[in-house]
């Protein structure tokens, strides 16, 4: 057979599934930045930044299509000209036909995201998020039917967009009972008469829906019930947390101690000048790991009130370092950004191939974007005196 074409509409619906851009922060900018969709994509590169030594590896390489972690024009811009590194990186690409995609946040929370790969990488297991992504907010909508009327009402329902679980839709349950009512002066019953007490066969039908969906559901209920005044009640459903997804890993490793864990750390990511930095007693027992790729100090408020060790992270700031650890709570170990997040590479580029075998052909980019490039030759790890 031959190898079938792969466009970049398909690469582009195949990582949107893996991470969708409505995941991402409201803040952030994802998705197709460069190339058309319509576009035959024969090689893909992976990278964690678009610079310019990157594009022109991917150039260079004959990539169709370059991946990349963090966004090419995160702020607004007003051109694009090569007189900046910006302009310059698009202008690499374009020139050299190789389309640009950004997966940030959507693929930092994400199974099989950047926090997901960190963790892998430095051993844990047992995983969950710190922060699980929020479920749909659901409510259960609850209603009693004449018997005779109740296919209808849940037909109504499920054409509103109730009714919806997974892969399912029209679910729905329903027990029997007896509705019991006396219509008032006033009233217009479709059942029974004024002043007299009815009784009637009734089903209750219970259905799950989207929150946002609420009124809309609502409304075409009443439309389709026969009672001038029906009987029901909405529930908003608490958030289980059990989503797979959400900020930053929680997990286990075999009992070790925090030095010899942060050499783990060092030897299971890539070498840079920033190197790993420990806070805590190098004897301290680890055995629960807490991590975020990237910069994570806007969890260590939540991480205190893990139970884990340890927390790995990137660019952790003096302050809010110094109080974490004054508290007590887990020892911290400081990495590169980029480093934490190069982990995810070989990852997404494992799933492309899983997916697609050889029908693309895919390479990690081997540029080292961090931007600290070297230390002092005489500094070492030993803190020292103020002369």
């Amino acid at each position: 057979m031959p190898t079938p074409e792969r466009t970049l509409q398909d690469v582009v619906d195949l990582l949107h599934g893996w991470y969708p851009p409505a995941t991402a922060e409201d803040w952030d900018a994802v998705g197709l930045v460069l190339g058309d969709p319509s576009a035959r994509v024969g090689k893909v590169m992976f990278a964690v930044d678009p610079t310019e030594a990157v594009a022109a590896e991917a150039a260079a390489w004959g990539a169709d299509l370059l991946v990349v972690h963090h966004p090419l024009f995160l702020k607004p811009v007003h051109g694009v000209a090569a007189t900046t590194p910006k302009g310059r990186t698009l202008a690499t690409l374009a020139r050299a036909g190789c389309a640009l995609l950004t997966a940030h946040t959507n693929a930092d929370q994400a199974a099989g995201g950047v926090s997901e790969a960190m963790a892998h990488a430095l051993g844990l297991s047992d995983l969950a998020p710190i922060l699980p992504t929020p479920a749909t907010p659901l409510d259960k909508l609850t209603v009693f039917v004449p018997a005779d009327a109740a296919q209808v009402v849940r037909a109504t329902l499920a054409e509103a967009g109730a009714g919806r679980i997974g892969d399912y839709d029209h679910a729905s349950f329903s027990t029997p009972g007896h509705g019991r009512f006396r219509p008032q002066p006033g009233a217009h019953p479709a059942i029974g008469e004024v002043g007299v007490p009815e009784v009637v066969e009734e089903e209750r039908v219970e259905v799950v829906l989207e929150r946002r969906l609420r009124s809309r559901v609502v409304a075409a209920m009443l439309r389709a019930h026969p009672y001038e005044e029906p009987a029901y009640d909405v529930l908003e459903l608490a958030d289980p947390g059990l989503a797979s997804g959400g900020t930053g890993r929680i997990g286990t490793v075999p009992r070790t101690t925090l030095g010899e864990f942060a050499d783990t750390v060092a030897a299971a990511l890539p070498r840079t000048a920033h190197g790993v930095r420990v806070a805590g007693d190098p004897d301290r027992p680890v055995r629960r790991v807490a991590l975020c790729g990237g910069a994570g100090d806007f969890l260590l408020d939540t991480v205190a009130g893990t139970d884990a060790d340890v927390y790995v992270t990137s660019d952790l700031r003096h302050h809010p370092a110094a109080e974490f650890t004054e508290r007590g709570g887990p020892a911290l170990v400081d990495v590169a950004h980029w480093a934490a997040e190069w982990t995810w590479l070989p990852v997404v580029e494992g799933r492309l191939k899983e997916a697609w075998g050889d029908t693309v052909g895919t390479k990690v980019s081997t540029t080292c974007t961090d931007p600290w490039t070297f230390r002092p030759s005489e500094q070492n790890n030993e803190p020292r005196s103020p002369r």
